[in-house]
């Protein structure tokens, strides 16, 4: 059967049957075979050494990236004519959560083969990608990307580094500051943004570290990624050949947007591996540590924190890899219809960025939720800086900052999906009305559906209406001031992407339940359980402060009625779900999920 065509940003007002998402158990033997040779890399060559790692021992990070080329880690989606395998974006984004367990060395290999690579691939000229792409690909050359400065963090456009064309006419001479550069200290090339002249926008340029005019401040002393380089780097009267301009003139922040779109959504999958990792370390220690005469693990307040763990980590992974698989999709159509190879894998991104932006803010709050819960179910010896815990914890917390603060990120989804709207991309005005007509109606009563799933897809239904309801509250109330209100566009934020990560979650376990069987889906079910329930709680929360700010009178306590029938959910023990969840994980000694 044909698979329905999904736009982006669609899932808020419209169903999607599961027959049309991937999940992760359909990944195939060749798929796996990529992910067990990320796992044996981690296992053999980084997981030894991560103590050296973290001193930033002299070569090593770089003999890793080197060992990582000759396994062809840095070229699993690059075309095959640059020494790539070409595989889709679902088996990268397979690579990124597999190699997100390995702490710095995961944000290494992610920025060269991310950030630093795919804006060659994706907007440089033929000549461009035949001279970088083969040596990127390989691990002969590592690569940076620089775009944060001193003064310039999320407002990235409003940077200060000048290029000048020289009197000859033949390279660009770049002056200016960046900081925060991943790879920076071994890098040998640099994706540098920078305005030429008075420009308003920046341009993109590809920089040669043997171009000279390079010079960097030592290593930046961090929280956590300590292994990571991270310099701050100076161009002084830095030459740039001319032919090195990446794409258009004034082009670069649209380079920047575009790439940072594949950035989030690849961020999100590395969470999902660095949590599994977690949660595999935290199971273990609760099955061998003993209290009062009980392995930890026995005990109720222990189990509610791994089954919990498990079922976030559960959720975000259903909707990364549903996002991931879209994208393909995407590609293969705008292929199929004539676009340029390069051209479709950036706009099948570009019509995803509100899922991307999802699953990095998701994916990166659930990985702190995991290490800090691991902190606690190691105790004492959590807070050890000779335990795992320790180094998890620290790493963690960049992945709110990196690719767009998870603020920004919010910001962005409601953006993104209101944009959309004013440009007929997507109807939200028709199902919002439909919402707001709904509010005045008299709730139907008939004969329930008791069938599997008919109650949970209900709710979710629900909650997009609520979503809806709100949305089209706030911008017929607030119009032109509503870009000023960022705590309403959070807490909308948070309704549409607890909506996203709960519906992925449900079409996951129903392909699950259709593929092997009810009861061989039984933990699967209960995390579906469970996170609905969680994403009924956020909604309603989320939308009580929204509608406490901007409605009064008649009209809130009508929406706060509205937004009550909409989360309204069937009493379900979900303590017991916790319980048979946290019983298998337990059992297995391992997440198996």
């Amino acid at each position: 059967m044909e698979k329905k065509s999904t736009k982006g940003g669609e899932f808020i007002i419209s169903e999607t049957n599961y027959q049309d998402v991937f999940i992760p158990e359909e990944f195939d033997e060749e798929q796996l075979m990529i992910q067990k040779t990320c796992e044996d890399f981690l296992a053999a060559e980084v997981f030894p050494n991560l103590d050296r790692i973290d001193k930033q021992e002299e070569g090593l990070m770089e003999s890793l990236m080197d060992k990582a080329g000759e396994l062809g880690l840095l070229a699993v989606s690059i075309p095959e004519e640059y020494g790539g395998f070409g595989k889709n974006f679902n088996t990268s984004m397979l690579v990124t959560d597999a190699i997100g367990a390995g702490h710095s060395f995961a944000v290494a290999l992610s920025a060269h083969t991310g950030i630093g690579t795919l804006p060659i691939l994706y907007y440089g000229n033929q000549e461009q990608k035949d001279k970088y792409i083969p040596k990127l690909a390989s691990g002969e050359w590592k690569a940076s990307y620089c775009l944060t400065e001193p003064n310039a963090g999320s407002d990235a456009n409003s940077g200060k580094t000048k290029a000048v064309l020289n009197a000859e006419g033949t390279h660009y001479i770049i002056n200016g500051q960046k900081m925060w550069i991943t790879n920076g200290g071994f890098a040998d090339i640099f994706i540098v943004f920078a305005k030429i002249d008075d420009d308003k926008n920046l341009s993109a340029f590809i920089v040669e570290k043997a171009f000279g005019g390079i010079t960097m401040n030592p290593e930046e002393h961090k929280m956590g990624i300590k292994g990571s380089s991270t310099r701050q780097v100076f161009f002084n009267d830095c030459p740039v050949p001319k032919e090195n301009l990446l794409s258009e003139r004034e082009n670069g922040f649209k380079i920047a947007v575009n790439i940072l779109n594949i950035g989030r959504i690849k961020l999100g999958a590395a969470a999902i591996g660095s949590s599994r990792k977690v949660l595999d370390q935290a199971i273990n220690y609760a099955n061998e540590r003993v209290q009062f005469g009980l392995n930890i693990s026995k005990f109720g307040a222990i189990r509610y924190k791994l089954a919990e763990m498990a079922t976030r980590n559960f959720a975000v992974e259903s909707a990364a890899y549903r996002a991931g698989q879209n994208i393909d999709d995407a590609y293969e159509q705008l292929v199929a219809g004539g676009t340029e190879s390069a051209k479709a894998k950036l706009k099948s991104t570009e019509q995803f960025a509100v899922e991307c932006a999802i699953i990095k803010v998701w994916g990166s709050e659930v990985l702190d939720y995991i290490v800090d819960e691991g902190v606690q179910v190691y105790g004492g010896m959590g807070f050890s800086a000779d335990a795992p815990m320790d180094r998890a914890y620290r790493d963690s917390r960049i992945n709110r900052i990196f690719e767009g603060t998870n603020e920004i990120n919010r910001l962005l989804i409601v953006d993104m999906l209101l944009k959309r709207a004013m440009k007929g991309e997507l109807d939200l005005i028709t199902p919002a009305t439909a919402v707001a007509g709904e509010l005045m109606s008299i709730p139907e009563f008939g004969d329930e559906d008791d069938s599997l799933f008919a109650a949970e897809l209900k709710t979710l239904a629900n909650l997009k209406k609520a979503g809806l309801m709100i949305a089209g509250s706030a911008v017929q109330k607030l119009m032109m001031t509503l870009s000023k209100e960022q705590e309403i566009l959070m807490n909308i934020a948070d309704i549409i992407g607890s909506v996203y990560v709960a519906e992925s979650t449900i079409l996951r376990v129903q392909k699950l339940v259709n593929l092997r069987g009810e009861e061989a889906c039984k933990g699967q079910l209960d995390m579906m359980r469970i996170y609905l329930q969680t994403a009924v709680d956020k909604t309603y929360m989320a939308g009580k402060e929204a509608l406490n700010s901007f409605a009064e009178g008649d009209e809130l306590n009508m929406m706060l009625m509205g937004l009550r029938r909409f989360t309204k959910v069937a009493p379900f023990n979900i303590k017991d779900a916790r319980q048979r969840v946290a019983k298998q994980l337990i059992e297995a000694n391992k997440y198996c999920y």
